[in-house]
């Protein structure tokens, strides 16, 4: 579920940055040429739709971005340590003696 989600995230984000890079722009832009070429919808038109799909990206990012916080694997912890062996104590090892150095 987090792998599809990063993913979704992922391909969001690429949508988003095309979609932005569209719109028009103070200096003009390249919705300028896609309205032109177009006349089923005018400028306008164009326009609401692009920012519309802004906003509209910007809640999916948002709202994945939360599923996939939620659903994030955590690390299991292996229950393998046992409380008993924290109360057992050992003899300490015996020490060697060093040998001499000649």
């Amino acid at each position: 579920m987090y792998l599809l989600c990063v993913s979704l995230i992922v391909l969001v984000a690429v949508l988003m940055c095309l979609i932005v890079l569209i719109q028009n722009s103070k200096g003009g832009g390249l919705a300028a040429g896609f309205a032109s070429s177009n006349q089923i919808m005018g400028v306008r038109k164009t326009t609401d739709f692009l920012e519309k799909a802004t906003w509209t990206l910007a809640a999916l990012m948002v709202v994945i971005s939360v599923v996939a916080a939620y659903s994030l694997p955590s690390r299991k912890v292996v229950d393998s340590f046992d409380a008993s062996e924290v109360y057992e104590t050992s003899a300490p090892a015996a020490e060697t003696p060093a040998l001499p150095v000649e």
